[in-house]
């Protein structure tokens, strides 16, 4: 019949109550007669005192001082609350840790000043990593990825409710989703297969299917060995697929606008966890504009030259010139979100419509979130003479993408989508600065484990 409080339910009106609560203990201090322990549960803690007194022994405050290590799992029953200040009747150790940590919480919430000379230690990334389950303890990672979850539900709730359908779609694949090279091969019985680097083309058979509206959320693989700050060989992908009626931009609109609820959803829900992260990561608060600014590419470029860089109106955007259009944005327009549209069809996937007006160009999109892209997306080819076409411009094996094309044959109506990388969103809304803190257990070319 016991009931346990959860310590950030502990407020001023249950003072003087005799409560109960289980949490990791984040430090021990002893001093005379009396041990101030700190409890911890996930983010939130509260400072405990036990002390000789008509409740406890010596031997009860020598056992608290002395006896429970750093992060015993989960260790603390039966609190009697003071002014929000914890005096103990009684102690348990439910799980013992091991005595010495390979990394202590307070270094690892500490912010990383630059030429801070005090000599206080940080915590490398690389030991964060070897050692996740510890570093994922702190209320920096504990605020990131409740945030997180946030999204992937605000993502969710906002699709369902413009009447998306969530689907689901395979992961081992007979080709190339975006018709590269970067693309894991596995070993499928008798023959090989592929892991997907995007549902790209099955989201699309269902709206041949007459779905009209469908989205997914779920892992995404890239043969990139990219060792950069944004770039993950698996990642979760939110992706986005959707029929329209008269014009690509139908699209592009849904999409943007289920962004900003999620912003300001994060916003409204996530205070909290925002201000835990800003702690140890100052950042400024994410600006958005309604509507969304959508910029041409040839404008882009314009800002690009104006700024004195040299580029090809043809040319894909490089990440150091993608950066320095973020920062133009911003100053130009006071938003860290926008579209970028009409992609020259050069630099560009096999399936994307290219545009009726400039063949050069195409009705393809990227969003940004300052200043790097978050989503990648366009109206689909819904012609197979077209899609046909396309991939031999491409040099893809037709054969292997024959019931892709084939969907097409029997009617199918112009469509448009986009997929969103869940941990690049996290990152640039908290403005981190690497993508390994919002992945949890992150895999990049050099990292397979934990």
């Amino acid at each position: 019949d016991r009931v346990l409080i959860r310590i950030k339910d502990l407020t001023v009106e249950k003072a003087d109550e005799v409560v109960w609560v289980r949490g990791r203990i984040h430090t021990s201090r002893a001093k005379g007669k009396q041990c101030f322990l700190v409890l911890r549960q996930q983010q939130f803690n509260i400072q405990a005192l036990v002390a000789v007194g008509q409740h406890a022994s010596k031997q009860m405050v020598k056992f608290a001082a002395k006896n429970i290590l750093l992060e015993i799992t989960p260790p603390f029953e039966l609190i009697l609350m003071l002014f929000l200040f914890l005096s103990q009747f009684q102690i348990y150790v439910i799980s013992l840790a091991e005595p010495r940590l390979p990394l202590q919480l307070d270094d690892a919430v500490r912010p990383e000043v630059e030429g801070e000379e005090d000599g206080r230690a940080t915590v490398n990334q690389d030991t964060r990593l070897d050692n996740r389950v510890i570093d994922l303890r702190t209320s920096t990672s504990q605020a990131i990825f409740c945030l997180q979850s946030g999204i992937c539900q605000l993502f969710r709730e906002t699709l369902i409710r413009k009447g998306f359908v969530e689907i689901q779609t395979p992961k081992i694949i007979s080709a190339a989703s975006e018709g590269g090279a970067n693309v894991f091969t596995v070993s499928y019985f008798k023959s090989s297969a592929y892991l997907a680097q995007s549902p790209q083309l099955y989201k699309q058979m269902c709206i041949c299917a007459d779905f009209e509206k469908v989205f997914c959320i779920g892992p995404v693989f890239r043969a990139e060995d990219s060792n950069t700050h944004r770039h993950l060989t698996e990642f979760v992908g939110l992706d986005i697929e959707m029929a329209f009626n008269y014009h690509y931009h139908e699209v592009v609109d849904e999409i943007a606008d289920t962004l900003v609820q999620i912003f300001k959803g994060l916003q409204e829900r996530f205070q909290t966890e925002i201000q835990t992260v800003n702690k140890q990561f100052p950042c400024e608060p994410f600006k958005f504009l309604e509507p969304t600014l959508r910029l041409e590419y040839c404008e882009a470029v314009a800002m690009l030259r104006e700024a004195g860089i040299e580029m090809g109106d043809e040319e894909d955007l490089s990440t150091p010139n993608e950066k320095l259009l973020g920062r133009l944005v911003k100053e130009k327009y006071d938003t860290d979100f926008y579209i970028l549209d009409k992609y020259p069809l050069a630099v560009r996937p096999f399936y994307t419509m290219p545009d009726p007006v400039n063949p050069k160009n195409s009705n393809s999109y990227d969003m940004f979130m300052r200043g790097e892209e978050i989503l990648s997306g366009a109206q689909r080819i819904h012609s197979p003479q077209l899609l046909t076409e396309r991939a031999q411009h491409h040099g893809i094996d037709l054969e292997k993408i024959k019931a892709y094309i084939d969907s097409f044959r029997f009617g199918a109506p112009p469509h448009a989508g986009g997929g969103i990388g869940l941990e690049r969103v996290t990152m640039l809304y908290l403005g981190l600065h690497n993508v390994r803190q919002t992945s949890m257990f992150p895999r990049d070319p050099k990292r397979l484990t934990p």
